[in-house]
């Protein structure tokens, strides 16, 4: 039973860190569907972690108990957008290389979230704990149930609300990128933009809700870091996971069912190092060695899929309508 037990709580932590990884993989997914490359996803969690914690403490300042951290997670999801509007207006509007602006959000992120940590708390270098943060749903009889009740009741359905958002969002992005027009439109405009303008389909148009959608989903991320791990922003809330969503994106061949499994690939990464560190034979093993294990993977990973990974055709290529 202990050994069950174990393996429910090494689930269940394995969903913790994924779903992060779940929202900004799926955002990566439409922005690069559509064409356009997203380093800056790292950078859009960021935003999406410094506006959860602000959000969510002043909606607690407010009163709104309870519904605190789902203003938190609103506000994530609008800097998000607002956020990845620079993306787009960079590389859609002005035709800027997709690569350099990218990593421009990133820098850009991380400067700006710090600088007004300081300014709006008194030069903290931190966001005040926060008091509202989501709960884990509680469903006790599950783990009543023989054999199964240990894995399934502390491990699957003993979640986050977030965890199951981002779960139902996979089957729903699924359904929108493969049976929708607007998934055709979309995925269209990433494979060969100069036909789908000729049929009509505005191609700006269609990139500008791709990269916004990217921006929503990796702020959810983000978003969903603060309000459920660290109960708080810093400049370390956000470090790699952006980076970690885009190679499941990659490993993931662009489909967000694939996305899906590839996500809870590199969340289980996480969630091993961390009980790795409950062994005593651990302790023989650096420390860095440890923490490094889910980038190292990482890179493993993408060294393996990236030649066996077939792109959208147009990603990363600008679109002039003068040259088809």
């Amino acid at each position: 039973m202990v050994d069950l037990l174990t393996l429910g709580n090494l689930i269940n932590t394995t969903l913790v860190f994924s779903t992060a990884l779940i929202f900004a993989a799926l955002g990566g997914v439409f922005s690069e569907r559509s064409g356009i490359v997203n380093i800056g996803i790292e950078g859009l969690m960021v935003f999406g972690a410094f506006a959860a914690a602000v959000g969510t403490h002043f909606a607690e300042e407010a009163g709104m108990g309870g519904a605190s951290p789902w203003v938190g997670l609103l506000t994530g999801l609008i800097v998000g957008v607002l956020g990845s509007l620079i993306h787009a207006v960079a590389t859609i509007t002005f035709k800027a290389d997709q690569t350099i602006s990218g990593v421009v959000i990133n820098f850009l992120a991380t400067g700006i979230t710090l600088y007004l940590v300081k300014l709006l708390f008194d030069g903290a270098g931190e966001t005040p704990l926060l008091l509202e943060t989501f709960s884990k749903v509680n469903w006790e009889w599950f783990a009543g149930i023989p054999v199964i009740g240990p894995i399934l009741g502390v491990g699957i359905i003993n979640s986050y609300p977030t965890t199951y958002v981002a779960i139902i969002l996979v089957a729903v992005v699924y359904y929108v990128m493969y049976k929708t027009k607007f998934g055709l439109r979309l995925r269209s405009v990433g494979e060969h933009p100069s036909a789908a303008d000729t049929m009509g389909i505005n191609v700006k148009r269609m990139r500008y809700i791709g990269v916004m959608l990217s921006g929503a989903l990796a702020g959810l991320g983000g978003a969903t870091v603060t309000l459920t791990t660290t109960s708080l922003f810093s400049h370390t809330t956000i470090s790699g996971q952006g980076f970690i969503a885009i190679a499941a994106m990659i490993f993931g061949k662009w489909n967000p069912l694939g996305v899906f499994g590839a996500a809870v690939f590199f969340g289980f990464s996480q969630a091993i190092r961390n009980y790795v560190q409950l062994f005593a034979w651990s302790a023989s093993i650096p420390q860095d060695f440890i923490l490094m294990l889910p980038y190292v993977l990482t890179i493993l990973v993408l060294v393996v899929a990236i030649g066996k990974s077939r792109a959208p055709a147009a990603l990363g290529e600008a679109y002039d309508p003068g040259k088809r």
